[in-house]
């Protein structure tokens, strides 16, 4: 009898710990019904409608993997093909011109900004090129070895303190070129200064890139964007080269719409170019160029142009106008970094150029930090203080009331002075900077209120 009831409340037991069970189970399966796994999560449209940021980079994102699935297949065909699929591209666009007039600021064609046009990756390029930076040693052999050697590894590794919202994306990619055509303009600048080398050449990490010059004024002209050049310093340039590529320029891309040109106090409509790191060739070579009596004049030819000088050093002004330079820029998001950066001597620049009938043109930038490629160079680096910076840039560049600001820059990545979206991103040994607690887009937001204040304030100038 003990037996039969010991097995009695074992069987009794079995059955309700069973019944529990089963109830378990039920409940989980009407639960997971209720959460509807088909529309769950960021998948649904709705619910990227509450999230506008996020709707605008997973489209980006979709767009930019279609466009990477096209250009599977051998690397020279991808290249030949680049203008073809950038013009289908183009024409693919849902957003008519005149939506994308009405949705953006209007460009400002008195705020420029540096554009570079020099990365790569596999999909595009059959390797990447400038996020793989080699990590560039002191000259002090001393200093130098306290640093740590190499070259960056992307995609998780590239050679920057921020992280692209793109990723390390290739500059031949179409919806690269034309999401930061739309990031441009909706941050109210008008004018790209194009980074460029002559055909077959390039900086000592890259490659040549001329050949994406006429992509890069297609996609400007639908955002209503114009170009400019930034011309490097190039082995040999002097000012014999310079005659003949200016020349060039100009034979190939003058007739573009989206190629500017600068209308003078005398009314003159001129090509624009600035000059990179211009001091290191002598005054005498420029003046060739430069001056009407120069052996090698430009000056009152078909390629007559604006020729804006780089000034670092105080006594670059003096060699700047015996050059016969049209003006100068000082480039530089370093303020004290240089005499040319340096926020306080813009006053007396600006006084200079005037009594010299020169351009003074103020370069502001959101900060600097190129430690990720110079190890050894925290002194240099400038702190953002969350856009305040770049505020800062700004506000001492429209007291001395330029005609044109430029900025650096849009997306020179190595040296932390774009305003191109960024986003944070944690690796297993890298920690990138991000723009929090802002949304990524902040500076470009922070460059679109400047432009209308700079508007504002250049009404009163005139009046």
């Amino acid at each position: 009898i003990l037996n039969y009831d010991i097995m009695a409340r074992f069987r009794r037991r079995t059955c309700i710990i069973l019944l529990l069970f089963i109830l378990f189970i039920c409940s989980i399966m009407m639960a997971l019904k209720t959460l509807r796994p088909d529309r769950a999560g960021f998948g649904d449209p709705f619910g990227l409608g509450l999230l506008p940021e996020l709707q605008q980079r997973t489209v980006l994102l979709d767009s930019k993997q279609n466009s990477l699935n096209r250009a599977q297949g051998d690397t020279v065909t991808r290249v030949n093909n680049l203008h073809s699929i950038a013009v289908n591209t183009m024409k693919a666009s849902v957003s008519p011109v005149k939506k994308l007039e009405e949705e953006l600021s209007s460009p400002n064609y008195n705020f420029h900004i540096f554009y570079y046009t020099w990365y790569g990756n596999p999909q595009f390029d059959g390797k990447y090129i400038h996020w793989n930076h080699p990590l560039l040693p002191h000259w002090d052999p001393k200093i130098a070895n306290n640093y740590p050697k190499g070259r960056h590894n992307p995609p998780e590794d590239i050679g920057a303190n921020f992280y692209p919202e793109l990723g390390s994306y290739s500059s031949k990619d179409p919806t690269v070129i034309e999401a930061h055509m739309k990031q441009m303009r909706s941050a109210s600048t008008g004018v790209i200064v194009l980074s460029w080398y002559p055909p077959g050449m390039a900086d000592e990490n890259g490659e040549p890139t001329d050949d994406l010059v006429p992509v890069v004024l297609d996609y400007a002209h639908k955002y209503n964007l114009k170009v400019t050049f930034h011309i490097e310093p190039y082995k040999d340039r002097d000012d014999r080269s310079m005659y003949h590529n200016v020349k060039y320029i100009i034979d190939r891309y003058g007739s573009h719409p989206a190629f500017y040109r600068h209308k003078t106090s005398t009314g003159r409509l001129l090509p624009m170019f600035y000059v990179y790191d211009s001091y290191v060739t002598i005054p005498e070579i420029w003046a060739n160029l430069l001056t009407v009596s120069g052996s090698q004049s430009i000056r009152n030819t078909p390629y007559d142009a604006l020729f804006i000088a780089l000034l670092v050093e105080e006594r670059h002004k003096h060699d700047i106008h015996r050059s016969g330079f049209d003006g100068m820029y000082t480039y530089f998001a370093t303020n004290g970094f240089s005499y040319g950066s340096s926020h306080h001597n813009w006053a007396s620049l600006k006084a200079f150029c005037d009594s010299n009938n020169l351009m003074f043109i103020p370069s502001v930038g959101p900060g600097y930090i190129d430690t990720s490629i110079r190890p050894w160079n925290n002194h240099n680096t400038r702190n953002r203080v969350n856009g305040k910076y770049y505020e800062t840039a700004f506000s001492a560049a429209l007291l001395v009331r330029p005609e044109i600001i430029s900025i650096t820059s849009f997306n020179e990545w190595h040296e932390g002075t774009q305003i191109e979206k960024a986003v944070p991103k944690r690796t297993g040994q890298v920690v990138y900077l991000d723009y929090k607690p802002h949304k990524p887009n902040v500076y470009l937001e922070l460059t679109q209120k400047w432009s209308e204040k700079y508007r504002k304030e250049q009404e009163q100038w005139l009046m």
